[in-house]
């Protein structure tokens, strides 16, 4: 197939008094893809097909350096890919090495030393030749874009290299902008995902546990033959279940634990209760608080912390007794205090107080909102932790 004549027709010449014009022109629809581009994919289609059209090219290919540094082919038209496919990277390297060490534009006037290698012409029967032009971000290579075109047209390209380098550049920051985005969408589908995990273990796990607890008891009692225990028992039994699956239902419909529909202090009292009713320990709740209100997100994590914590000595301190208290905010900060006096952290099984997941979340939790959490613990001396967090500003509160 021969040159077409026709495209360099419409496009005059490359040192046309309107190319200026022009460039601008083609600078503005580069912009305007950029922000209508649905994904990297459509973004690069996009590009590719400008490029074409401004150097009347009749094939072009994009080469992505990935954060591993691999080069890896993101688009390409008019090329037959067979030739530059995964395995043949010495036929790869042909097209982009030279632009991508360089950093700028290399003109390749005769494909045939790239043809030789790649044992097969890329253009049968046209004089065909190549522009590399790199894509750059802060000072560093992160692509490279192939033009393939007639040989004729390439003496004249001089004339367009301010404009590709330019359409080039902006390639590249789209590209690092992309790249960025989905770096802080895999953050925050982590985020999530430990969050969801965290609400299973304080919510649906607890419930779980504390069923699993009930129901050694009620085997106990069955042994004992005590049929008024046994059936209290039962009844708690189907009243966890209950709340199992009132969990369940809401951390289907909104992926995240249930909160009480109570303030603070009710729905403190209500695990209170519940805990008490279930483990038989003396369980003392002291509200020191007055006028104090917090958000809604920093009650949800207060409220999961002492869960936790409850949780934890019911599982592991063979506690007598255990004191929650509510300490008054003073000075913006508000206090609370859970302890209990039984065995305390077994380091030999936990290693530091850091290593116990239990705790590694209620210190997430209270970091979230930000606020601090401190562990104090030794064996036989019972634990001690203390949540200190920071009252938001609010109308009517002193600052």
């Amino acid at each position: 197939m021969s040159s077409q004549p026709s495209g360099k027709q419409g496009n005059a010449s490359f040192d046309e008094q309107g190319l200026e014009e022009r460039s601008l022109q083609i600078l503005y629809e580069v912009v305007s893809s950029i922000n209508t581009a649905h994904g990297l994919d459509d973004l690069l289609t996009r590009f590719m097909y400008t490029f074409k059209r401004v150097t009347q090219s009749r094939a072009a290919a994009i080469w992505i350096v990935q954060p591993q540094g691999l080069v890896e082919l993101s688009a390409s038209n008019g090329i037959d890919e067979s030739l530059i496919h995964p395995d043949r990277q010495d036929v790869r390297r042909c097209l982009y090495e030279r632009a991508a060490t360089e950093g700028k534009i290399w003109i390749e006037k005769d494909l045939r030393k790239c043809e030789i290698i790649a044992g097969k012409s890329f253009f049968d029967g046209q004089a065909t030749s190549m522009i590399a032009v790199p894509m750059r971000y802060r000072g560093k290579v992160t692509g490279v874009i192939n033009l393939f075109m007639d040989s004729e047209l390439v003496a004249e390209i001089n004339n367009l290299k301010p404009l590709l380098t330019s359409i080039a550049h902006h390639l590249g920051i789209a590209i690092e902008r992309y790249h960025n985005d989905e770096t802080y969408r895999q953050h925050l589908i982590k985020d999530e995902r430990t969050r969801i995990a965290h609400e299973l273990h304080d919510s649906l796990a607890q419930t779980l546990a504390s069923l699993r607890f009930q129901v050694r008891i009620l085997d106990e009692t069955l042994h004992q033959g005590d049929e008024s225990t046994t059936w209290q028992q039962l009844e708690r039994i189907e009243g966890s279940l209950d709340e199992a699956n009132t969990e369940l239902r809401g951390l289907i419909a909104n992926f995240r634990a249930p909160t009480y529909d109570q303030n603070l202090l009710a729905s403190i009292k209500k695990i209170v209760n519940q805990f008490r009713n279930e483990t038989g320990i003396k369980t003392f709740l002291q509200n020191e608080w007055s006028n104090t209100e917090l958000s809604r997100e920093n009650e949800t994590q207060i409220l999961r912390i002492i869960q936790e914590a409850l949780w934890n000595i019911r599982k592991h301190s063979e506690a007598k007794t255990v004191r929650i208290m509510l300490k008054g905010c003073i000075s913006g900060r508000c206090h609370i205090l859970i302890e209990d006096d039984g065995i305390g952290i077994n380091k030999k099984i936990y290693g530091s107080l850091g290593e116990h997941i239990g705790l590694t979340i209620m210190q997430e939790r209270a970091s979230r909102i930000g606020g601090t959490l401190r562990v104090e613990s030794e064996p036989g001396e019972g634990t001690r932790i203390m949540l200190e967090i920071k009252q938001p500003e609010i109308q009517g509160n002193p600052s």
